[in-house]
């Protein structure tokens, strides 16, 4: 008996170690294949067409076809898909440094277009998706899907994938596109999942406008939450750090209390349900603008770095895997009879996302351009197309969706959920080979000289967390925004006396009340720039230094 029970376990323990083994094989093949893509992504660097997150999808591709063959069609890729892996490792880095790093200034700038394209335009594109799916799909014979999977269709296929086109447009060459793009891309995807996690949590086998009203006040209600979550984590870092200044002790502790802060923001909206794409955007905004200025010289580098670093690891990471499980055998083998559907199935969701944006990208513009009075101000035709077509790709976000609604461990047994899987990989694939590799050129085309059509909207921006908003600026940088003052009094607020003079120069008003504010209560409290404490081996104290060395 005790000789049974010991070959027993040491086969356990053999099989264990196996399975340990081909996990530390997969793993280091997969940061093998990391290093490829950031190794050819550099040597393509001055390619117009091709980008980061082409060649890693690419490069994805390739390996899933070399997986295939040596496991004899078993196979594609080397890890399994886990919306969790997405959601709670990779994602938080990504949209924490675009918070961070984002040209402040542009951004709320057009704050107003880009809350309208993202919140509202995503509203009218999941509209059209969803019901567009349901009168469509009824007709084709793809399985049984009952309302809440339409629903979640349009969540899913409304998010635009904000990774790859922040790779594909560039900020200092279309500052003004990027802005829109950006911030939609953003707000869009929040507003996508919020919309995703609200169907799911509803009983939708009897709608009424009682149902409605809720399904409204609860999107509402994360929206609004998820925002005020990530200021208060921003603020609350930005207080400890200045009050108790770790710096003076160790930069490694202010660094790292930065970083689990960040992330703290994040799992906080998880546990509380929450959006955590809204919280943790704002979160970085926050930061940036009091938190960042709090800590010494040498963290403000590090941790400028650091974010940027994570948060390209990742997206490069997100598409090498989608490009390995596009050729997923167990998936593709339930389309196999009917390859048609499949192709008509991603046809129509193509069709649908490029009328679904259409339907709130040109009208939305129409609508700014006329609140706007001055002409430079305005949106042409040919910015919108390329805002309509930029934000035509889909991504992980989507793809994460969709395994999380058609999947169960990211398996499926049931026709119809598999075919919105292949479905949902061919949308992903086929929008950002093909729309992505076609942006450059399409800018180029419309937007000939892209940095002179948007010189009117932006003044100098450092590509940095020292890059302020009219929200979030100083006195100095209010008047390069509004005008040369060489008397050095505080300019003149004129009163907006209509709807469309209030429309035309929001920021000019809403700034004066903020920036008095800021200056009054919030730096005293927080810090940022202008208000670091006189410290010790401070940045302050530095300063002084230097600045009595030159005199």
């Amino acid at each position: 008996m005790w000789s049974q029970l010991s070959s027993l376990l040491s086969g356990k323990m053999d099989a264990l170690a196996t399975s340990d083994h081909a996990s530390v094989v997969s793993m280091n093949m997969f940061v093998a294949l990391l290093c490829g893509c950031i190794v050819i992504g550099h040597l393509l660097e001055e390619n117009r067409w091709m980008n980061e997150s082409i060649t890693a999808l690419l490069i994805g591709l390739a390996t899933g076809v070399v997986i295939l063959l040596i496991s004899g069609g078993k196979s594609s890729h080397l890890l399994v898909f886990s919306e969790d892996l997405f959601f709670i490792y990779l994602l938080p880095p990504i949209i924490f440094n675009a918070g961070f790093q984002v040209k402040k200034k542009q951004f709320f700038r057009n704050f107003i277009t880009i809350i309208l394209f993202g919140a509202v335009g995503t509203l009218v594109s999941f509209t059209i998706i969803s019901f567009g799916a349901l009168s469509i799909f009824k007709k084709l014979d793809i399985g049984s899907l009952d309302l809440a999977d339409y629903l979640a269709i349009g969540a899913i296929f409304a998010a635009t994938d904000s990774v790859c086109t922040l790779q594909v447009l560039n900020q200092d060459e279309t500052p003004l596109l990027y802005s829109l793009v950006f911030g939609e891309g953003v707000v869009n995807d929040a507003t996508s999942v919020v919309l995703f996690n609200a169907i799911q949590s509803f009983d939708l086998t009897t709608i009424d406008h009682r149902i409605a009203l809720q399904f409204m006040g609860n999107f509402l209600y994360l929206f609004i939450a998820s925002t005020i979550l990530g200021a208060f984590t921003g603020l609350l870092s930005a207080y400890i750090i200045k009050k108790l200044y770790f710096g003076r002790h160790s930069t490694d502790r202010e660094v790292a209390l930065m970083m689990l802060m960040a992330y703290l923001s994040y799992m906080l909206a998880e546990l509380f349900y929450l959006s955590g794409i809204l919280t943790v955007f704002f979160c970085g905004i926050v930061m940036s603008h009091y938190t960042w200025h709090n800590v010494t010289e040498s963290s403000r580098v590090t941790t400028k770095h650091a974010f940027a670093t994570l948060s390209f690891v990742a997206e490069v990471f997100l598409f090498l895997y989608v490009g390995m499980d596009a050729l997923d055998i167990e998936k593709w083998r339930f389309v196999s009879d009917s390859p048609g559907t499949s192709v008509a199935v991603s046809s129509i969701l193509l069709g649908l996302i490029m009328v679904g944006r259409a339907a709130f990208v040109f009208p939305l513009s129409w609508l700014m351009n006329f609140a706007k009075k001055s002409h430079s101000e305005k949106v042409s035709l040919n910015q919108q197309v390329v805002i309509w077509w930029a934000g035509l790709m889909r991504g992980a976000v989507s793809m994460a969706l969709a395994y999380n609604q058609f999947t169960r461990s990211g398996h499926t047994q049931l026709r119809g959920n598999a075919i919105m899987i292949t479905s949902t990989i061919t949308v992903v694939l086929f929008s950002t080979m093909v729309f992505g590799l076609l942006t450059k050129p399409l800018i180029m085309f419309l937007l000939p000289q892209p940095k002179h059509f948007t010189s009117c909207s932006t003044v100098s921006d450092l590509g940095s967390p020292k890059a302020y908003s009219p929200l979030l600026e100083g006195h100095q940088d209010y008047e390069v925004d509004v005008g040369n003052h060489d008397n050095g009094t505080e300019p003149t607020i004129v009163r907006p006396s209509s709807l469309r003079m209030l429309l035309n120069a929001p920021t000019h008003t809403v700034h004066h009340y903020w920036r008095k504010f800021d200056d009054s209560f919030m730096r005293p409290v927080f810090g940022g720039r202008g208000f670091v404490p006189f410290v010790p081996g401070s940045p302050t104290e530095q300063s002084t230094h230097n600045l009595a060395d030159r005199t």
